[in-house]
């Protein structure tokens, strides 16, 4: 997998098509990149500027974040209840 641009490189060349001074084929063509690579970028930075519906990058970390920590709490429970399932067999009668 080839190494991504950095962040600021995509904010540049995303800043430079929006201007519409050249087409976006061109464009592409003197940053290196492809054009289909373009695309990609102006729809997230779209999405990332509230322009366009979608998922931005900070609620797609809060999500997978949120993810984690309910498969963490399902996995304590479900210990917790084979431990009370266990317990209730041990414990003799009274």
């Amino acid at each position: 997998m080839p190494k991504p641009y950095p962040a600021e490189f995509r904010r540049d060349v995303v800043a430079v098509a929006r201007k519409h001074e050249a087409p976006l084929a061109q464009i592409a063509k003197d940053f290196g990149i492809s054009e289909a690579t373009l695309h990609n970028w102006l729809k997230k930075a779209d999405i990332e500027d509230g322009s366009s519906p979608g998922v931005t990058e900070k609620e797609a970390a809060e999500l997978r974040e949120a993810k984690k920590r309910i498969r963490l709490l399902e996995q304590e429970n479900e210990i917790l209840r084979r431990a009370a399932a266990f317990f209730a067999r041990e414990l003799p009668p009274k």
